[in-house]
């Protein structure tokens, strides 16, 4: 996670000098009015964005508490194993869901009604998807 820090910390420097670079260059050009307002303004953003990323990693591993397994340099690939949690190999759910999420987003782009039948297919999909194992044979 510190490489990470770093390089989001180095993105954001250096796209803030390109700013600052990319601002000059357009009050000094003799062929242009000014500053090239979206250019300097898109510069800037990626600046901030990728400070507010670096920021906010920055956070996360001071919180944790302890020095991850990726920044040691004598730790084994198991050490970075973590429990990621409990996922269903034979579940069809998140299929369903993929494909009625899918034609939400093609009701969006074609047409409006499609949307209209598609939303109950994903409440009932998300449904069917959290509540698998409170019925049936692997209700707990």
């Amino acid at each position: 996670m510190v490489a990470n820090i770093r390089i989001f910390w180095t993105i954001a420097v250096f796209f803030l000098l390109v700013c600052g670079m990319y601002a000059v260059w357009g009050v000094l050009d003799p062929l242009q009015a000014g500053i090239e307002w979206a250019g300097t303004i898109a510069l800037g953003l990626v600046a901030i964005l990728a400070g507010l990323i670096a920021f906010y990693l920055g956070l996360v591993h001071r919180s944790q508490g302890g020095v991850l397994p990726e920044d040691r340099v004598d730790a084994n690939i198991d050490d970075g194993d973590p429990e990621l949690g409990h996922f269903s190999p034979w579940s069809w759910w998140p299929v369903l869901l993929a494909g009625s999420a899918g034609l939400v987003l093609l009701g969006l782009a074609v047409g409006f009604w499609v949307s209209y039948l598609a939303v109950p297919l994903v409440v009932i999909a998300l449904v069917g998807w959290v509540y698998e194992y409170y019925r049936g044979y692997f209700a707990r």
